[in-house]
């Protein structure tokens, strides 16, 4: 089974609108799944729960908002698939990614699948503004340079892991906010599993409520972090 986590904050119009699209399209390729909804401390008068509740999909939540990675984290443990996908509230990629994904999790047997935006037959940044592509690129350059060892696209909003990694990566991570997926790569990366970079399709581009401005020294800072908690020995797996 296929488990698949949106995290969402503020996002109960997205998801109203992408979700029935998306279940239709599981069902006609007879993928067998689960839908993980986790609220992020929205406060929205249980819109988002409503239409978790409406569509069939479990429906989890942060009391108060504490970052995609923290409400990310609680769906993986929350999933039962052999398989887990997290994705952003409004579905950004071309809905065939999912099935691509998961042939690489389940039959090539790869222990995670990310998206790349920068592969050839990807549609990403042509997509997007200026302001928001200098933004990723240069953030994509630190980390790429500095922690994740030449794996330049670590914010992809769309990555796939088989069921006792996820167990294994989301047990020792520990940062909440947006660097968390490079966080994931960087302990998967010292735990030499195997990663399978994907070219993904940019469907709709309506979740990004990021500024860069703001969030970049927060970003920065958590990259420290990351280095801090791999020389204190703080990603050691759990027993």
């Amino acid at each position: 089974m296929l488990s698949i986590i949106l995290p969402s904050y503020k996002g109960s119009s997205l998801l109203a609108k992408n979700l029935p699209l998306f279940i239709n399209y599981l069902q006609e390729k007879k993928i067998e799944h689960e839908i993980i909804v986790v609220d992020d401390g929205s406060e929205d008068n249980d819109a988002t729960k409503k239409i978790a509740e409406q569509y069939g999909c479990i429906f989890l939540e942060n009391v108060k908002n504490m970052g995609k990675g923290a409400a990310v984290r609680k769906g993986m443990f929350q999933a039962k698939g052999e398989f887990r996908i997290f994705t952003d509230v409004d579905i950004p990629f071309e809905f065939e990614a999912f099935e691509r994904f998961l042939h690489y999790l389940d039959y090539k047997e790869f222990d995670i699948v990310i998206g790349d935006r920068t592969l050839p037959g990807s549609a990403y940044f042509t997509e997007i503004s200026r302001t928001r592509k200098i933004g990723s690129n240069f953030f994509s350059f630190l980390v790429g340079r500095f922690v994740t060892s030449g794996m330049f696209d670590t914010q992809c909003g769309m990555k796939g892991f088989r069921a006792h990694i996820a167990e294994d990566l989301f047990s020792v991570n520990r940062i909440n906010g947006f660097a968390f997926d490079v966080e994931l790569l960087y302990i998967a990366l010292k735990r030499n599993y195997d990663i399978k970079r994907l070219p993904v399709k940019l469907r709709t581009n309506e979740s990004s409520t990021i500024s860069l401005a703001r969030e970049g020294i927060t970003m920065f800072a958590d990259i420290l972090t990351i280095k801090l908690n791999q020389l204190q020995e703080k990603y050691k797996k759990k027993t």
